[in-house]
């Protein structure tokens, strides 16, 4: 007999509003204290000094977890101008200091060069492992880090404010892996000033936004009344872009056994329709349930994640 998991088997999503100033990791053991989960992970890391959308997954969830870290994301953030610092936010120490102070309409002229797919160099205090150690430890220990240039998307760029003549800010909806912190970097370079982000938050990961969000206060006094479960989103809430197919009974106990299941013609081209481009991942539903996450080959659902729920 196997051995019994520690804790409960909650499934689902939580749009945590992240606070400042904690790790995404200790955001996620918190979470998980709450619920008491068996299981529980987070799809994109938010630095500590940033607030925002933090989905954290619970149980079956984190089975969806990697549909979700490929997400489009949106962040606001404030850049301050005058000071260029070693971890490009206000919490390094200064490396170069100016007093040139671009106007908000140079920020607004000089964003378009950043859209599109661009080269981006990350910072070196990161997470991105050098010779299998943190970029941020080798910094910390005043070792030169050298990273490599990656390939980024930033979809849109504009700016939302700029409350005085030290501050501006910038609204971005990107792709997976770009870092806000290397963006004001090379912006103030282009402007030919000195600033750093003085301010940033995540607004959106893929389906979850503010509007979902709760704070962990919240969900701690949620906790307290034994009412958790009222912040809880379902499994499928990170499958928002991968087209659904609704399965009976007897089709539903098959892919829960990693049986395929054939499809009927006109399933397969209805599938086919709301399939992006070069993928072939189909969830199957039972009662508004998802039961698998399927391959679609040769006229079958071949499933590769089964969900327990």
């Amino acid at each position: 007999m196997g051995r019994r998991k520690k804790g409960d088997a909650v499934s689902g999503w939580i749009c945590l509003d992240k606070p400042y100033d904690l790790t995404s990791t200790h955001a996620v053991g918190r979470v998980r204290r709450i619920f008491n989960a068996q299981k529980a992970g987070h799809a994109g890391t938010l630095d500590p000094l940033a607030t925002g959308i933090l989905p954290i997954a619970l149980g079956e969830a984190t089975k969806t977890v990697p549909f979700l870290v490929d997400a489009d994301k949106t962040y606001r953030f404030s850049i301050e101008w005058g000071r260029s610092t070693t971890t490009l936010d206000r919490e390094g120490a200064t490396t170069a200091s100016s007093d040139v102070r671009p106007s908000p309409q140079a920020v607004e002229a000089a964003l378009p060069h950043f859209l599109g797919e661009i080269e981006q160099v990350p910072p070196a205090y990161s997470a991105i492992k050098v010779d299998g150690e943190r970029a941020y430890d080798l910094a910390r220990a005043g070792e030169t880090v050298e990273l490599a240039a990656r390939t980024v998307t930033i979809h849109q760029a504009r700016v939302t404010a700029a409350p005085d003549a030290d501050h501006v800010e910038i609204e971005i909806d990107c792709g997976k892996g770009t870092y806000v912190r290397a963006l004001v970097r090379d912006l103030a370079d282009r402007l030919g000033a000195c600033g750093h982000v003085s301010a940033l938050r995540r607004t959106r990961v893929g389906p979850f936004h503010e509007g979902s969000a709760i704070s962990l206060e919240m969900l701690e006094d949620l906790g307290h009344k034994a009412r958790c479960l009222e912040a809880l989103l379902p499994v499928e809430t990170a499958l928002d872009d991968i087209p659904e197919l609704a399965v009976n009974t007897e089709d539903a106990f098959k892919l829960k056994q990693g049986r395929p299941i054939v499809l009927v013609p006109r399933q397969v081209e209805a599938l086919r329709t709301r399939l992006a481009p070069g993928s072939r991942t189909v969830s199957a539903m039972a009662d508004g349930v998802v039961v698998a996450l399927c391959e679609m080959r040769m006229g079958r659902l071949e499933p590769t994640r089964v969900f327990h729920l």
